[in-house]
């Protein structure tokens, strides 16, 4: 369980939300309402007056700090002598490509494909030309 939590290997720390800003606040309205009951259409509707760009932007973080929880206690059983071969099973081998190391689509282990998604997920969520925290500002889709 130690090496679950080493933050350098595959377990990242949650990204959090200023405490204060407009996502803060959507993120409350966010988890209260998926502890509220299993009406998942209520669960994921807009709370009126709010920014669409702002309720997905705060879905999204809370879906990629889920996902990370959920590989980082997989990944002492993922090792890349036990997953050589990123994989959805027999049908499908999934290959990372990007535009500075991979320039095409290569294979790597499941370990070090997840670390590269995770990375370029975090990348991305980091943003703020994508994710703007700033109260009032839009991402790269207008507002």
């Amino acid at each position: 369980l130690k090496q679950v939590f080493n933050k350098d290997k595959t377990f990242r720390p949650r990204k959090k939300f200023e405490p204060g800003t407009q996502r803060f606040e959507l993120y409350k309205k966010a988890q209260a309402s998926l502890k509220s009951g299993l009406d998942l259409k209520a669960v994921v509707q807009l709370p009126p007056g709010e920014s669409i760009n702002d309720w997905i932007a705060v879905h999204v973080v809370d879906f990629f700090n889920r996902i990370n929880l959920i590989y980082g206690t997989m990944s002492e059983y993922c090792t890349e002598k036990s997953c050589p071969i990123m994989s959805g099973g027999l049908k499908y081998e999934y290959r990372w490509q990007d535009d500075s190391k991979y320039k095409k689509p290569t294979k790597l282990s499941a370990p070090q494909y997840m670390c590269m998604l995770m990375d370029w997920i975090e990348m991305l969520i980091n943003n703020e030309d994508i994710f703007p925290t700033r109260i009032g500002e839009c991402a790269l889709v207008p507002c």
